[in-house]
């Protein structure tokens, strides 16, 4: 969770809970704000999360690891591990609730800040904002849902847009929206809108509802066969990690800009 404090209330409590061999994390609330199983942490636990990270099919095999990565929201810090740890990218998390850091640190395996990590305790609608992050992201995941997990938090037009600013040119950005959500439709408007035609791919949605939406800054995707090239090295790479690249490519739709025009 990372969101704008204006008028907010007060951030909630984190807790923790484990059932069959599974940590999670949640926000006063039931829901699971992300996960772990216990015996195999670098596994990226929960199916959402994976798909979150079908924006490497996005980016040529050399790229995989170059860069800057930055998680805006960070969960029980899955994808941070994945960028830092299986990519060994620089990489900067940003999540508005200090207690949501401590947790991780101390149940989810979350390294302390160095030399190619730096956990941000601050708004992510004010680091987009930041001209000095402009153009710095190769890998860029968004995933700002508040305790009640029900919609984006920072989801409009202005905040696409920065999105892409911090993007560097070839980058990638993957958010997490939610389908059954009356927001959806007027969200991935918002995405064309920032992104331009051709840039904006989506997901099918998890069968909790979860959509990842992924979205480029001046990048072209390979045809159906360099597609299957790279979800097959990604499988091959990063195996113990479980990521299914695969299986992303039978889900994976252009959105057509036509479709989705803001209103």
């Amino acid at each position: 969770m990372s969101r704008t404090r204006s008028g907010a209330p007060p951030l909630p409590e984190v807790s923790l809970s484990e059932y069959q061999g599974v940590r999670s994390l949640h926000l006063g609330t039931v829901w699971i704000q992300g996960s772990m199983r216990i015996a195999k942490p670098d596994h990226v636990e929960l199916e959402y999360v994976q798909r979150m990270l079908a924006s490497l099919l996005w980016l040529p095999p050399q790229a995989l690891g170059t860069g800057l990565a930055v998680q805006l929201g960070l969960g029980a810090g899955a994808i941070t591990r994945f960028t830092l740890k299986a990519l060994r990218m620089r990489t900067v998390a940003v999540e508005l609730n200090p207690a949501v850091i401590s947790a991780c640190r101390q149940a989810f395996h979350l390294p302390a800040d160095g030399a190619k990590l730096q956990v941000l305790a601050m708004d992510a609608g004010r680091w987009v904002q930041d001209p000095a992050h402009h153009g710095s992201a190769q890998l860029l995941h968004v995933d700002l849902y508040d305790h009640e997990a029900a919609a984006p938090v920072l989801d409009d037009a202005d905040f696409y847009a920065a999105c892409r600013q911090v993007l560097a040119e070839g980058g990638v950005m993957s958010v997490n929206l939610f389908g059954r959500h009356a927001s959806f439709e007027r969200s991935l408007a918002h995405l064309v809108a920032a992104f331009g035609a051709g840039q904006v791919c989506s997901l099918r949605p998890t069968r909790e509802g979860n959509c990842v939406v992924m979205a480029g800054r001046d990048v072209a995707l390979p045809d159906r066969a360099a597609l299957l090239e790279r979800a097959a090295a990604i499988e091959a790479r990063f195996g113990r990690w479980g990521l299914p690249a695969r299986k992303w490519l039978r889900m994976l739709r252009p959105v057509a800009a036509a479709q989705y025009t803001p209103g």
